[in-house]
Formats: structure tokens, sequence, C-alpha cells
């Protein structure tokens, strides 16, 4: 049954796992990240959730609870877990000095096969869009990486911000 599942996958699908991985695997290096460039993937990763979301759940609301909850979660509790040690601020270039990290593309392939696992679900079992449990796990699921995401980015912010302020002081 997996193989069919996976023979059933549209093209496009795979097409947009490996430019993820792509993503994912340029996180391995050190960069040197300006605080805009900061922002883009964490943004990403939380539309692309919420949209995980409205798409497969639409408008219900222990979904939407669901996922609001686990990106509060995230965002409490896991910014040292996910706190980019090493980072710092290089004035000369006005950019943060980011570390090389798995971290990033494990997040990254986790958030995919959740939607993904969600995807196939919904596909063999259109029913489980109404059921609550499973909206709500999804949901939370989603919230959840796309919040580890948001508070790594979060972190290399203030990185900049302090330093930022610093300098302009």
């Amino acid at each position: 049954m997996l193989i069919q599942i996976v023979l059933h996958t549209p093209g496009w699908v795979w097409g947009l796992f490996a430019a993820l991985i792509a993503v994912g695997l340029s996180q391995v290096r050190d960069r040197a990240l300006s605080p805009l460039r900061i922002a883009i993937l964490p943004l990403a990763m939380v539309a692309l959730s919420l949209s995980g979301v409205l798409t497969a759940f639409g408008h219900f609301p222990l979904a939407l609870g669901g996922w609001a909850a686990g990106l509060g979660i995230a965002l409490t509790f896991a910014r040292s877990l996910v706190a980019v040690r090493g980072a710092r601020w290089l004035a000369d270039s006005q950019t943060v000095h980011v570390p090389g990290s798995w971290l990033p593309l494990a997040l990254i392939v986790a958030l995919f096969m959740i939607k993904y696992a969600a995807g196939v679900n919904l596909a063999m079992h259109p029913a489980l869009a109404t059921d609550a449990t499973f909206a709500a796990t999804c949901s939370l699921a989603y919230g959840l990486f796309s919040g580890l995401f948001l508070a790594r980015g979060l972190g290399l912010r203030a990185v900049a911000s302090q330093r930022q302020g610093v300098a302009a002081a």
C-alpha cells in the first residue's frame, strides 16, 4: 500500500520536497544573513503551515485553535531548544553570522512529512476533514513545527536588534 501511495503522489509534491531539502541543506553551512533574510524562512514556514490547516480543515475552529496553540507552545517553551548558539552581529556588513545547523533541515522534513501524512489520510478518508481529533492533532503539529522556525528566527532577530541598538548608541 505504501508503494501505491507514493506512486499516486503528484509529481509537484516531490519537486516541492526536493526544493525544501535544498533549502534545508543550505542551512547546514555558516552564512551571513541580513535581518530581512532572517525573517523569510520562518515566516514562509508559518504561512505554509497555516495554509495547510486552512486547506485541509477550512475555518474549523478546533483546527485553527490547535494551530495557534502549537505555535504558542513552541514560542513559549521551546525558544532555548532552537536558539542559534554562536550567532553574532557583524557590524561591518550589517548582517548576522549564523553558524550552520542541521536543525532547520530536520524541522523542514518533519513539517513536510506531517503535511504529506495528513494529505494522504484525507485523500483516503475525506471524512477526517471534519474529525475533531484528527484536525486538532494535525493542526497542533503544524503549529508546533512552524513555531519552532519562528522561535529560531526571533532569536536571530534579537541578536541583530541588540547589536544594532548598541551600534546606534
